[in-house]
């Protein structure tokens, strides 16, 4: 699958010194919904800002779809659309009348079909002449989306969409960013919430201290990083883990009645098989067993204590 932005050792230090991004090197495949995880300060925002032509780098190249940023900046943004963290829309404007005119910001001819074709995908059309500061959080939201994609853009960059957003719309607009996605637009996700990364995305960059630590397919990332564990429901309590058993690094939980074997799913070997048999050496019965997969949670706050700490 071919890349539609191409990153090469982008860098940005602002005036004060302060490095908000090291230098990055990145490649987003044309279709994707490609996520970007990281705490507050990690560097996503300046980023999407730097690709988005809203930042100058210090340092490295963007293009988008062949558009090199600093050379062609409007054929560059006009394939974009940015929706910002903050709700910037004009509080007194109608629904319909933002969408128009930010169509019209890129140069776009007036075409009320297109306007309509896309209020009705984001559930907006019956809020269509109603004033923005008379809408909810979700509704200003999506809101934000229409006017993003009103000039037809084939790059979407969504900088914390569903923040401050109940569970249910959250839901439903998981949806619309797949419908987005399934039209052949290529979504770029920023997220403070694991489980739309872990819903949403196709690949997952994880980024901390303006460095990306690591891009890999959600999959591979939670095969890779992951471990399971085995829990085991004893038929009767256990006091003590034996000493024959100790090299497995069991844990004991439930007043003795849990016993917990984390192991690494890479292994070639998990060691479930010699433990279980030296269960039923040591005369430890069980009665019921099961397996957990590390969420991407686990994966992610693992992945940034241990840098945190380097």
């Amino acid at each position: 699958m071919d890349s539609i932005i191409s990153i090469e050792n982008l860098a940005k230090t602002y005036a004060n010194g302060f490095v908000a991004l090291k230098s990055t090197s990145l490649q987003i495949r044309r279709g994707e919904i490609f996520g970007m995880l990281g705490p507050n300060g990690a560097g996503k925002t300046t980023l999407i800002n730097i690709v988005c032509g809203i930042v100058n780098a210090t340092a490295g190249t963007v293009t988008v779809d062949g558009h090199d940023i600093a050379k062609n900046p409007r054929a560059a943004r006009s394939l974009i659309g940015l929706v910002p963290q903050e709700l910037t829309t004009d509080a007194f404007e109608t629904v319909w009348d933002t969408t128009t005119f930010s169509r019209g910001l890129f140069g776009k001819p007036r075409d009320p079909a297109r306007v309509e074709s896309v209020l009705k995908s984001l559930s907006l059309w019956d809020k269509k002449q109603e004033k923005i500061m008379t809408l909810s959080g979700g509704m200003k939201r999506r809101v934000m989306i229409a006017k993003a994609l009103a000039h037809d853009p084939k790059i979407l960059f969504l900088d914390e969409p569903t923040a401050g957003v109940d569970v249910e719309l959250r839901q439903d607009m998981w949806n619309v960013v797949r419908g987005l996605r399934d039209s052949g637009v290529t979504i770029i996700l920023t997220t403070h919430y694991i489980d739309e990364a872990e819903e949403m995305a196709d690949r997952i960059a994880v980024i901390n201290h303006g460095e990306i630590m690591l891009v890999e397919q959600k999959a591979e990332l939670m095969r890779k990083l992951g471990k399971k564990q085995l829990t085991l429901q004893l038929a009767t309590p256990l006091a003590a883990v034996p000493a024959s058993l100790s090299s497995y690094a069991l844990e004991l939980h439930s007043g003795g009645l849990e016993l917990t074997f984390t192991y690494d799913t890479k292994s070639e070997r998990t060691g479930i098989t010699g433990l279980l048999a030296g269960l039923g050496e040591a005369g430890i019965r069980f009665k019921d067993l099961q397996t957990t997969q590390s969420s991407l949670e686990e994966i992610f706050v693992s992945l940034v204590s241990k840098r945190s700490a380097a």
